[in-house]
């Protein structure tokens, strides 16, 4: 498909698409940590996304080649990946659904705020400043709003989710900043999940037991994982980058906090208290301004 200069209907459908299965990814890593340990899994998942990333580019003729001087930023995308996950699945272990999502999908946020000081041409306008501060106030009434109404939220789970948000924006920087930037979606998202499968799975073994109370969905939810969700889910996620505008594309980020709040009180049944949904309004509102395009002059 050749690039387009704006969203147009399969790009909007696409990434609203995109954003559901983002919600429905939280969901299933809550449910796999009730059978295996947590970062266990998550090392589980970047090995299988492995395998079916090379079979994928076996499938379309595309080399495993190590791109000259791609190394050190490689392995520090692939660390920033594995810190991300272990807080992740650790976060949703021991933290509803609801709560990880406003925390983990405020990432557009450290992005924003780290880009306007190392990423040339990502200086922060008015409007983004404005948003900014509104979504840094969803994430403090978050962190407020522990034991109050329905929301039994732990301190460190809070803090896992927002680490976890912070390693991803560094993963969007290096991926915009560093040599990576030259090489093909597939080898960036190689690179993520060789070095993360090793990383976790050396480290599962600090966090506990490995297998808790393993059933058939356990296995189905993180085969869902790696075969949807990393293997085609991010690979169809760096396509539609390479085809639409960036900025139309993160336009639609705010749908992701909004679908994993959504799946997280409709399949798990979770409580939703006012705090909550104040801290998701202020996010939301946040993301917008954020990702709202400049005008032309």
């Amino acid at each position: 498909m050749p690039p387009r200069e704006s969203i147009d209907a399969f790009g909007a459908v696409a990434l609203v698409g995109f954003a559901l299965l983002m919600g429905l990814n939280q969901v299933a890593i809550k449910i796999v940590g009730d059978g295996l340990q947590p970062v266990f899994a998550a090392g589980l998942r970047s090995l299988g996304a492995m395998i079916c990333i090379w079979l994928w580019m076996r499938f379309r003729g595309l080399p495993l080649k190590v791109a000259p001087g791609t190394v050190k930023a490689g392995l520090a995308i692939g660390a920033l990946f594995a810190i991300e996950f272990l807080c992740l699945f650790i976060a949703l272990d021991i933290n509803n659904v609801t709560r990880v999502s406003v925390l983990m999908y405020s990432m557009p946020v450290w992005l924003t705020l780290i880009g306007h000081w190392v990423l040339p041409g990502e200086r922060m306008s008015l409007s983004k400043a404005v948003g900014l501060a509104l979504a840094f106030a969803g994430v403090i009434v978050a962190f407020a709003s522990r034991g109050s109404d329905l929301v039994t939220g732990s301190f460190w789970g809070d803090l896992l989710a927002l680490g976890a948000a912070i390693s991803w924006a560094g993963i969007g920087l290096l991926a915009k900043a560093s040599a990576l930037k030259t090489v093909r979606p597939e080898m960036q998202l190689m690179w993520q999940v060789a070095v993360s499968a090793a990383v976790l799975l050396a480290l599962a073994p600090f966090f506990g037991p490995l297998v808790r109370d393993l059933a058939p969905i356990h296995v189905g939810s993180l085969l869902f994982q790696i075969v949807v969700i990393v293997s085609a889910g991010y690979i169809f996620w760096l396509w539609l980058l390479s085809i639409y505008p960036a900025g139309g594309v993160s336009s639609f980020a705010f749908l992701m906090p909004l679908s994993g709040f959504g799946f997280g009180w409709l399949l798990l049944d979770e409580p939703l208290s006012a705090s909550l949904w104040l801290s998701l309004g202020l996010l939301l509102v946040g993301l917008v301004l954020i990702n709202r395009p400049r005008r032309a002059r």
